[in-house]
């Protein structure tokens, strides 16, 4: 399947948009200057500017909605491309998911372990072989969160996964909208079982029962196929502008999804699926720098590794930077995505090497 640039950039800004939102989440948890004490500040200019990156700044947690609408619209191309030519061989795809999703997880927990700069807020205990199986949502309460937060996707992820074959064929037999209108259903129906009916704790919601974010997960498949099937009107609307002035128009209703329990049912689609679109059409606009998109771009190739290393890092720079004025702070959030960017990309191109070596001695 061919890479798409504006893609790659799209889940480069959201993998981005993630690692920066919890370090400014931490920062502001201890920082020298709160949210209200811009009323401090001469000017009232940057008053209302700074009101407006705060609020800009806490909507970062919206880009993983995003990630799992680009999960999904990747994933079904990948399988679709293949399926084109022959039946999917369901027991190598899951092989190949399996080798793609493991080793670089399993890579994440050794370097936490073995790390100096990271936050450690929990001992290493017993918990950390349903960690490392990826079973956090066993005692979901104990183990969602344990050691490193970020890694609740991959459980989430997981099921996901576990299930495709099932989404894809029902994709495939009833076309995009029909599917997505179905797994919107029972996505939603979920939700409104564990918000309403039989109140769960939140983390299942979160991703721990992973139907309960099979709305965004379709809504990328369903985008991979309209793609597919479309390719240049698909691109008009994403790249032209359209998509973009669609997700800021839409933002604000969604953000009232908020406000009572039963709105709360269909948050995270709406907040996710308008993050992306302003996502995608910002993308559509670097796309157009050959220089700026090759860079963004290769962050967004390699997200997975920075996704699940980066959480650690941030929290510890970030309770240590808490006394630095915000131009600093914003100095050193740069500096820091830059490396860790970095950081990823390596960990995740030298595991991808080894285990590609690995699996052709075995074949």
């Amino acid at each position: 399947m061919k890479r798409l640039v504006w893609l790659d950039v799209a889940k480069g800004l959201s993998i981005l948009t993630v690692v920066y939102f919890h370090f400014f989440t931490t920062y502001f948890e201890h920082g020298s200057l709160r949210p209200d004490d811009w009323s401090n500040l001469a000017s009232s200019a940057i008053t209302i500017l700074g009101n407006v990156w705060l609020f800009v700044s806490g909507l970062g947690f919206h880009a993983v909605g995003a990630f799992i609408i680009l999960s999904g619209w990747v994933l079904m191309q990948s399988t679709a491309s293949r399926a084109a030519s022959a039946p999917v061989a369901w027991g190598k795809w899951y092989r190949a998911r399996l080798l793609r999703l493991y080793p670089m997880y399993w890579v994440a927990h050794l370097v936490y372990l073995l790390s100096p700069f990271v936050a450690r807020f929990e001992q290493v205990d017993s918990r950390i072989v349903l960690s490392l199986l990826g079973l956090r949502f066993v005692d979901i309460t104990m183990n969602f969160m344990y050691l490193n937060a970020a890694w609740w996707y991959f459980s989430m992820l997981i099921q996901l996964y576990l299930i495709f074959p099932l989404l894809f064929w029902t994709a495939r037999k009833l076309g995009p909208w029909t599917f997505l209108l179905i797994a919107c259903a029972v996505g939603f129906f979920a939700r409104y079982l564990l918000l309403i009916v039989y109140p769960q704790d939140g983390l299942w919601l979160l991703g721990g029962f992973a139907i309960c974010r099979l709305p965004e997960f379709a809504f990328g498949m369903a985008l991979g196929m309209w793609y597919s099937q479309s390719p240049a009107r698909a691109e008009r609307f994403f790249l032209g502008g359209a998509a973009l002035v669609t997700g800021l128009l839409l933002y604000p209703a969604a953000l009232q999804l908020y406000h009572n329990g039963y709105t709360y049912i269909f948050v995270d689609l709406g907040t996710g699926g308008c993050f992306f679109l302003v996502t995608v059409g910002v993308a559509g606009i670097i796309a157009r720098f050959a220089r700026v998109a090759k860079v963004i771009g290769l962050v967004g190739a390699f997200s997975y590794g920075l996704y699940l290393v980066h959480q650690p890092y941030v929290i510890w720079l970030g309770l240590r930077i808490r006394q630095q004025p915000i131009w600093m702070f914003l100095l050193i959030a740069v500096a820091t995505m830059a490396v860790l960017s970095a950081w990823g990309i390596v960990l995740e191109k030298g595991t991808n090497a080894l285990l590609n070596k690995f699996t052709k001695k075995t074949a």
